[in-house]
């Protein structure tokens, strides 16, 4: 067991791992977090995810997962988005808030339902949401639009 503390709170951090391979965190003495053998995580208790704004579209934005999964853009240009690198088991969110209005969108390298990718909504001031996820060969791309 490795116990970490918090010097300026006093507040405790509790890493155990049993010899099935088992690693926990607690806090105030309650698990957390439990990673086993397999790679999967368990959480006690709520997550939220953090939501990134990464500012206006112009006409090309690259698309990074090291902002955050919850991403937010303004459109400012018809854009063409550049998708992350392709990984096994990554998603995001990306939430477009149309501005102005009347901009398209278009997004290398996603399969979409239907072989058709979504056009942007041209209403001023409507959001769309897009989701993606990823087979580490593709990205696949959902959404629903026109928000108020």
């Amino acid at each position: 067991m490795t116990t970490f503390i918090n010097a300026s709170t006093s507040a405790g951090l509790v890493q155990t791992a049993d010899t099935s391979g088992i690693l926990a965190l607690q806090t105030a003495g309650v698990t957390a977090v439990t990673i086993d053998t397999a790679k999967s995580m368990n959480l006690s208790g709520s997550y939220t995810e953090g939501v990134v704004a990464i500012g206006n579209s112009g006409t090309s934005k690259t698309l990074s997962l090291a902002d955050g999964t919850v991403q937010t853009v303004t459109m400012t240009g018809n854009c063409t988005f550049t998708m992350p690198t392709v990984v096994a088991g990554k998603s995001f969110i990306l939430i477009i808030s149309t501005g102005a209005g009347s901009f398209t969108g278009t997004f290398t390298s996603v399969k979409w339902p239907n072989n058709g990718a979504p056009t942007i909504t041209t209403t001023a001031s409507r959001w769309d949401i897009l989701t993606f996820v990823s087979d580490g060969t593709y990205w696949f791309g959902n959404f629903a639009q026109a928000y108020q």
